[in-house]
């Protein structure tokens, strides 16, 4: 069957039903673009907003193509986090990006593919989580002859709806906040709805990057655990002490998470290419290729903290 003909005003969209992804999709279409989502099972909230429903996942070559079929642009936010092993990382990140961009060079040829990849591919030796994430970025540079590649590496992403950084912000917002003993280590942030911005302006603007783009916050030195304690203490007018942990003691509260998890086959609560990445000297975004496009940051961490805290209290989080 010969690809339709790309339409500029559809969207196709992985990882709808995530914390970034069900941001992403509110901003697409607040812009006006129609948008057609993967998902394995019925979702009334993506439904009720006009999004066209897939059923399938990344293992499903035939959901794929239907998702992808004469779309304009391509936005892959799905992936692991967290898995129990490098297979299974490789399984989500690295052969089903593949299965993507094989579909996408099928049914939806010339169209923008954006990648939503992780800081962390820049150091891919650290953890299975970042190799497989550079890996999944090569896939779609390689794409390049048949589609429009724009690779985003996000920092740690927070905002409503992550259960990710919901233990720092609760430490944070309980006046104590376990970290790293890293000092000097500096990381980039990036609040949810301003990664959703940039990605809705890469589908608009189009225009692939030579480089990843590194988005942030627009805080240039970044910050270390000792700022985020401060600044969390500074906005909810309360002490916010830090407790410092050696990377030893880490480690071995890694071991014992993965030992525990192993046998149900579940991803650990802690791994040791997590504290890899933790203790990394430098997460800061580098901004290669974002001068060039009209999006800017606009929410710094003091204001997003509170946000965040005021939307997981009203869920019931904290």
């Amino acid at each position: 069957m010969p690809a339709p003909p790309p339409d500029p005003e559809l969207v196709a969209l992985t990882g709808a039903t995530g914390f970034v992804g069900r941001h992403v999709a509110r901003r697409l279409r607040a812009g006006g673009l129609r948008l057609r989502a993967l998902v394995r099972r019925d979702d009334p909230g993506l439904a009720t907003e006009g999004v066209e429903l897939v059923r399938g996942g990344l293992d499903d070559p035939a959901a794929l193509e239907a998702l992808v079929a004469g779309a304009g642009a391509i936005v892959h936010v799905a992936g692991l986090v967290a898995a129990p092993s490098r297979t299974a990382f490789a399984r989500a990140n690295v052969e089903g990006t593949a299965r993507l961009v094989a579909a996408a060079r099928r049914r939806a040829e010339g169209a923008r593919f954006v990648l939503v990849s992780s800081l962390a591919a820049r150091e891919p030796a650290l953890s299975a989580y970042a190799w497989s994430k550079r890996e999944a970025e090569r896939l779609v540079e390689a794409a390049a002859d048949a589609l429009e590649p724009i690779v985003v590496r996000p920092p740690a992403v927070y905002g409503p709806g992550d259960k990710a950084t919901l233990p720092i912000m609760a430490q944070l917002a309980r006046g104590l906040l376990l970290a790293p003993r890293a000092r000097a280590n500096r990381f980039s942030l990036i609040y949810v709805e301003d990664l959703a911005d940039l990605l809705a302006t890469a589908v608009l603007e189009g225009a692939p990057s030579r480089v990843p783009l590194e988005p942030d916050d627009g805080r240039p030195e970044g910050y270390r655990w000792r700022d985020l304690a401060d600044l969390a203490a500074a906005r909810l007018r309360r002490p916010v002490r830090l407790v410092e942990l050696p990377r030893s003691l880490m480690t071995t509260a890694a071991l014992l998470a993965e030992a525990s998890a192993r046998p149900l086959g579940r991803p650990p609560r802690l791994s040791r290419g997590k504290i890899a990445e933790l203790f990394h000297p430098d997460w800061l975004a580098r901004r290669d290729g974002l001068e060039a496009r009209s999006w800017r940051p606009r929410v710094p961490f003091e204001e997003g903290l509170p946000r965040t805290l005021s939307w997981y209290r009203a869920e019931g989080w904290l």
